[in-house]
């Protein structure tokens, strides 16, 4: 798998999906893709689940083995006949590929995670069962997965296999860790040796990985949700970080008018009407002042200088009240998502929205952070 990613659409619901490549047998091999979805679906020309995909490759109709002279295709193109083919995976590695997906979608370990998880367990007790347990998680990966579990290049997963065998079994390839021919204790203890090693440099990793020098690399804080809401009864004395959001009655003075809000100082600035303007000035909430903007003419370049104008005005919000200047300091280093009805351009929508707003009030908390630690701007 290549970390694809794509979804579908279930009663309104998005049920997030990835896809591989695969031959199906229709008369000739056509090279396409095996959808596979969180929900368990799985695409294959039909629809099946894990099951019907298991008889599908008994069939033979999801091919995991290819006959010499036989012919293949790629829809609208390509077309070829097979002289020497070799597939790199069976029906039931397969089989175990596509039950790990799922279980990746789903946020759950999959195979390698649980041999994972057994091998920390085993490493911690060194009991039989804890080894019997171990083995048959090793077991469970599929094959073509399983030659780098521990994620090293060098050893691959000769030490894993080694500590999952019993004293006296057949060891194989075990590379670096020696010659020996079956498991001994000997091997095993410098199976041990490895893993405690591994431990010792993967915690002076994550003590001297190099960390950037001018702060974290992510928040430290959670995300602000701003979302819109509507109070029939007026706006309650105690906003919290709602006090954030542009239509909050905190009024705002800019080229020396005041404006109730910082949604109505947008809208007014935007056109070039004045008798428009003053409307909008004067609307009674922040709605029709949105409103009555829309519905004037606006300046010319507007959209190209919206962004400035809505920086400046969240600075002059914040700057003539230093209450919620306050509040919007406690947001920390947290993402501010922004939502409501405004343009995408503006808020968070879903998976899309450019957020602008939100990016624009973590712009205007840093410089207030800044003032606040006497930096010079």
């Amino acid at each position: 798998m290549l970390n694809r990613r794509t979804y579908r659409m279930v009663e309104g619901d998005r049920v997030e999906g990835t896809w591989r490549p695969i031959f199906i047998r229709n008369g000739g091999y056509h090279l396409t893709e095996l959808f596979i979805f969180a929900d368990g679906a799985i695409h294959c020309w039909e629809w099946v689940d894990l099951d019907g995909l298991r008889r599908k490759i008994e069939q033979g109709w999801v091919a995991t083995s290819l006959r010499p002279g036989d012919r293949a295709s790629v829809h609208h193109l390509a077309a070829w006949r097979f002289e020497d083919p070799h597939m790199w995976i069976s029906g039931e590695e397969l089989i175990g590929e596509v039950a790990d997906e799922i279980d990746q979608l789903n946020g759950r370990p999959d195979s390698t995670g649980r041999c994972l998880r057994a091998l920390g367990r085993y490493l911690d007790s060194r009991t039989e069962d804890d080894r019997i347990a171990l083995r048959e998680a090793y077991d469970a990966i599929p094959g073509h997965l399983c030659t780098y579990a521990l994620g090293d290049m060098d050893y691959g997963d000769a030490p894993l296999s080694v500590l999952a065998a019993r004293v006296g079994e057949p060891v194989g390839d075990l590379r670096n860790l020696g010659d020996e021919e079956v498991v001994t204790e000997e091997l095993r203890q410098r199976a041990f040796a490895y893993f405690a090693d591994r431990d010792r440099h993967l915690a002076e990793y994550e003590d001297t990985r190099r960390r950037p020098a001018d702060g974290p690399e992510d928040a430290d804080a959670p995300t602000v949700h701003l979302d819109a809401v509507v109070f029939p009864q007026g706006w309650p004395d105690d906003l919290g970080v709602l006090a954030l959001r542009n239509e909050c009655p905190a009024p705002v003075t800019v080229t020396g008018l005041t404006y109730p809000t910082v949604t109505h100082a947008y809208w007014a600035l935007s056109t070039t009407d004045g008798r428009a303007a003053e409307r909008i000035r004067g609307a009674e909430r922040p709605y029709e002042a949105e409103r009555l903007g829309e519905a004037a003419p606006r300046r010319d370049g507007w959209p190209q200088a919206r962004v400035a104008v809505m920086a400046s005005l969240l600075r002059a919000k914040f700057d003539q009240h230093p209450d919620l200047a306050e509040t919007l300091l406690t947001t920390g280093d947290g993402r501010i998502r922004y939502t409501g009805l405004d343009s995408a351009y503006w808020i968070s929508k879903g998976d899309g929205g450019r957020n602008w707003i939100g990016r624009l009030l973590e712009v205007v908390r840093s410089e207030l952070a800044a003032h606040r630690a006497g930096i010079p701007l």
